[in-house]
């Protein structure tokens, strides 16, 4: 089997959220899926294969972290998007089934791919009780996002807190299904973005994930909302650092961004 190491949501090598990609002609047992997935040792590796022609789907889906498989993942999927269009195995736009429903991904002129995934729907809730402690700053805001993600999405009160933060991993893994976004609006938005994120996710075996597609489905409403309009770029601002454009479309939310082959060799095992 091959296998692809792709930075995603960057243009450039060693930044952005790296993904592992095999394409496959079928799934093989789960138990092997998540031992290839914990020796790639990425946030998430992606598997795919093709699916019968004619059907709602052109491909299947399934992401894995190191510790468990996953109902949604942006940038895993901008990765298989990307190794298929670059590799010739699939031309235009492609549909994957998943665990979330059809995932439309469209690739464009200018190297960039076009998600298209269902907006997390956000329920404002009370800071539980420790939120603050964990995180080591106060919430302005607290919202679910609901099954698909998973998160609890936490509003501090600006961009240098959310550079700031230290978080007490152990501790943020009690409040939320995956973990937490935490966000503040941009202190400069002649920078390029519009609103910045971190995300922590313990639950799931990652400490800090460096660039999460899934996350802005519940970013883009909250932030659309409150700033008015309903195309915006975030910036994650993990380490490795990355940014992804959204455009809300009510039910719907596109999140678009670049990715970059870095590694491709061989699975012996």
């Amino acid at each position: 089997m091959r296998i692809r190491i792709v930075d995603a949501f960057t243009d450039r090598p060693f930044a952005g959220n790296p993904a592992g990609v095999l394409l496959l002609d079928a799934f093989p047992e789960d138990d092997c899926l998540q031992k290839v997935a914990l020796e790639v040792n990425h946030a998430e590796t992606a598997y795919a294969h093709p699916l019968p022609e004619g059907g709602e789907a052109d491909w299947a889906l399934r992401w894995f972290t190191p510790a468990t498989e996953v109902a949604m993942c942006g940038h895993a999927t901008l990765a298989t998007a990307h190794v298929l269009h670059t590799t010739g195995a699939h031309e235009g736009p492609v549909r994957f089934a998943t665990r979330s429903g059809v995932l439309m991904a469209t690739p464009h002129d200018d190297g960039s791919i076009t998600l298209d995934f269902p907006t997390a729907p956000l329920t404002p809730v009370d800071a539980p009780e420790g939120l603050a402690e964990a995180l080591g700053a106060q919430p302005r805001a607290v919202l679910d996002t609901g099954p698909n993600v998973g998160d609890l999405l936490v509003e501090l009160a600006d961009e240098k807190t959310v550079h700031a933060l230290r978080p007490d991993h152990k501790a943020i893994a009690a409040h939320s299904t995956r973990g937490i976004i935490a966000t503040a609006r941009a202190e400069d938005p002649a920078l390029g973005y519009d609103y910045v994120s971190r995300c922590f996710f313990p639950n799931v075996g990652i400490d800090e994930d460096p660039v999460t597609g899934s996350a802005h489905t519940a970013l883009a409403p909250f932030w659309s909302e409150r700033l008015g309009r309903a195309e915006l770029t975030g910036l994650q601002a993990s380490p490795r650092s990355g940014r992804v454009r959204t455009e809300l479309r009510g039910e719907r939310t596109l999140l678009s961004g670049r990715a970059v082959t870095v590694i491709e060799g061989e699975l012996l095992a």
